[in-house]
């Protein structure tokens, strides 16, 4: 997803915003946080539980379902009972068709990336940043304020996860337009550009309420981390 010559960009960004506070920033860019095999699944079970009786509801009749009723008083009861389990068996086959038809469809990545609800999608992007931001703050104290830049790339999710004490001290304004910038840049197919521009505005506000000791530690590394 990105050059060489981006990860130095990005790199770099995150080495000059760090020079001038004790926080800390770690980036990470993801192809798709989850494969989301519930929804072809979620998809081909409505279609196989709705289509049917809205096809009979708009008049469509099942030759055998149309032979009960006009037979009903001249056949035996074994006819009619072997009618009616045509007719449920090509409901049953009808059903079975749609699911696996509907199935076999949304589980292309690009039809179930298109049908993968947004709400989901958000979810599975926040769960997994939230992982990153605690798997990487565990190297550092809790005094050490840091800020995660996560985005899923075909998720078209970006997720900024800080520091209490940051989130305290600066409040949103930043965070927003930081994560404005990253979606932009994906928009754009310049991730990178993107993320540099996230880092600048999250190391400015960084540096405005924690500036730099004079100590640089760098716990967690500059280059982004792509997954």
């Amino acid at each position: 997803m990105l050059t060489e010559g981006d990860h130095k960009r990005i790199a770099e960004a995150i080495t000059k915003a760090e020079s001038k506070t004790r926080g800390e920033i770690f980036c990470v860019l993801a192809h798709e946080v989850s494969r989301y095999r519930e929804v072809p699944l979620i998809w081909a079970s409505l279609a196989a539980l709705l289509l049917p009786p809205l096809a009979v509801l708009a008049g469509v009749r099942p030759l055998a379902l149309a032979d009960i009723f006009a037979s009903w008083t001249d056949e035996s009861l074994a006819s009619v009972e072997s009618m009616i389990l045509r007719v449920l068996t090509t409901y049953s086959l009808m059903q079975a068709g749609l699911f696996l038809i509907v199935a076999l469809i949304v589980a292309l990545p690009r039809v179930r990336r298109v049908l993968t609800p947004r709400f989901l999608k958000r979810h599975r992007v926040r769960q997994v940043a939230r992982h990153h931001f605690v798997a990487g703050g565990a190297r550092l104290s809790h005094a050490e304020p840091h800020i995660l830049i996560y985005a899923s790339l075909y998720d078209r999710q970006v997720e900024l996860v800080a520091h209490d004490a940051i989130h305290r001290a600066v409040g949103e304004g930043p965070w927003n337009a930081a994560v404005a910038a990253v979606t932009e840049g994906m928009k754009s197919g310049k991730p990178a550009d993107g993320f540099v521009r996230a880092i600048e505005i999250c190391g400015e506000a960084l540096a405005a309420h924690f500036p730099s000791d004079g100590h640089t530690k760098n716990m967690l590394p500059n280059d982004i981390l792509e997954t």
